[in-house]
């Protein structure tokens, strides 16, 4: 379980393709990239359970470096290439990083993080860093004597406030060993050497960083894309005789309103299994995936955090549709606000017990707020049925508050998204002195041309189609681009300051 293995057994299979260049690593070449870039870290005096920042747009070094951090025991953090100087530069000081690793895409803000001692740049020049390429270069091929099993140590994206470092104890066996998502993906996904994965998200996100190493500590194939593009990605499924895939709700969207002569031109029948998560996928959405691509469709509910995790099948879903699974990892509860639980069918806070604890890095309120005797919890609102399938609501930290009634944007979201002029939505609470709190639709239109009173007034009417009146958006306004998060997370916060008056102090 760990391509020195795959190495030594299939050197020139490609262990990772870049989608758009075409550049490609083998296994062998893999080996040897991690094995330099470990040697690297060692020589600039990293020892086990140091920590690496790596600040990077998908690129084909991408992986060898988390590598050469997983075989030398660092903790390696990787960063969202969306963050400003101010929010990445807290993340590189929040978690002790003693390497940076930035490319030059983002030397205007790589520019501006901390000082620390050793800093590389990947791709070009910035200032201040030494050039990865020449560093690499001069370290050996060969493994460093004192391996041992580093792990990542990502943080949430933030979507509603400072981000946490979500961090666990360095494993202790092999740097080969066989770990609990691999075991678990090899068993719901059928993991294996034939496989051919298509990565179309960011690799500092923690679903496609984890699964992309996964699939090559099996063996297979991974096709990262540098960005998503939906016509690209059928283009590359066909291309690659593709297998596997993990992708976002949102990007099924993106998928769906594609011309239906454009669909229809790719050949998709090697899919296996196409893994959906991060974000509550629409009904209706769900429905045409399944129906075009057939129960190749699997869906799970977990976090960076890793306390729980749910999953369900096509067939499964077909029969519950809406539902992200029943429990594999900790026992399911569902509290009130007075943290009592709650039976089958009532609504309130999702907590997994008997999972592992949630810990944040340098941040024990956090990891206290986020536990009790109940288990831990990730901030989502939903219910169980009878037979113990999940049902996701929302993040509690997005209900709005209208009259006293409590609603659960994701519902309203999940209607407009479907409106053949929407793009993307955001829906909102906003002030209303009578109702302490109104729904508005934030729209980004599919064509800004469309924007204006007439379809405001066509995406109330058709949300009050489908929906009671209390959750239907009394006002819509319209933004030429959503702040959406690659991975597919809304940065809804940044949406309603603007409708909020801004706190004192």
């Amino acid at each position: 379980m760990h391509p020195f293995h795959h190495a030594a057994n299939t050197p020139d299979k490609p262990a990772i393709i870049m989608a758009n260049s075409g550049a490609t690593l083998t296994y062998a070449e893999l080996e040897a990239r991690s094995n330099q870039a470990a040697q690297l870290y060692r020589a600039c005096g990293l020892t086990r359970g140091d920590t690496i920042a790596i600040f990077l747009e998908n690129h084909l070094d991408y992986l060898p470096l988390c590598w050469g951090a997983q075989r030398s025991g660092l903790i390696f953090t990787c960063i969202s290439t969306k963050l400003t100087a101010d929010e990445a530069g807290y993340i590189v000081q929040d978690c002790g990083a003693k390497l940076l690793i930035a490319g030059a895409t983002l030397a205007a803000v790589a520019r501006d993080l901390p000082a620390i001692a050793h800093r590389f740049s990947v791709g070009g020049d910035i200032p201040g860093f030494q050039p990865l390429e020449a560093a690499l270069a001069g370290q050996p091929v060969t493994r460093i004597a004192d391996e041992s099993a580093g792990r990542d140590m990502l943080y949430s994206s933030g979507t509603t406030g400072r981000p946490k470092g979500v961090i666990g104890p360095l494993p202790e066996g092999p740097i080969d060993q066989l770990d609990a998502l691999s075991g678990l993906v090899g068993m719901l996904y059928s993991f294996s050497a034939d496989m051919v994965y298509l990565s179309p998200a960011p690799l500092y996100h923690a679903a496609p960083l984890r699964y992309c190493m996964s699939v090559q500590k099996f063996g297979g194939t991974v096709i990262v894309m540098e960005k998503f593009d939906a016509e690209r990605y059928l283009q590359l499924v066909q291309q690659h005789r593709v297998t596997h895939s993990q992708v976002v709700p949102t990007m099924f969207v993106k998928i769906l309103k594609l011309p239906e002569d454009v669909r229809a031109r790719y050949d998709v029948t090697s899919l296996r299994a196409v893994i959906h998560a991060a974000a509550p996928c629409p009904v209706a959405v769900k429905e045409q995936m399944i129906g075009w691509w057939g129960p190749r469709i699997f869906e799970y509910y977990s976090a960076t955090e890793g306390s729980g995790f749910t999953a369900i099948s096509s067939d499964e879903w077909m029969s519950r549709k809406g539902s992200v699974g029943k429990s594999l990892l900790g026992e399911i509860r569902i509290l009130d606000d007075e943290g009592n639980i709650l039976p089958p069918g009532r609504e309130g806070r999702i907590y997994f017990h008997g999972g592992p604890p949630i810990s944040y890095h340098n941040a024990p309120e956090k990891t206290a707020e986020s536990q009790n005797e109940h288990g831990a919890t990730f901030g989502d609102i939903g219910y169980v049925d009878a037979d113990g399938y999940l049902f996701l609501t929302d993040r509690s930290s997005y209900m709005i508050i209208s009259g006293g009634v409590n609603v659960y944007p994701q519902e309203t979201e999940n209607i407009l998204v479907m409106h053949p002029k929407v793009a993307d939505v955001a829906v909102i609470g906003v002030p209303n002195e009578e109702l302490g709190e109104e729904v508005k639709a934030v729209v980004q239109p599919r064509d800004w041309a469309d924007a204006g009173p007439d379809l405001a007034a066509e995406l109330i009417e058709f949300a009050r189609a489908h929906l009671s009146h209390i959750k239907c958006p009394r006002s819509v306004d319209f933004d030429p681009e959503l702040p959406r998060h690659d991975t597919g997370k809304l940065y809804k916060r940044l949406v309603k300051d603007r409708y909020w008056p801004k706190k004192a102090g």
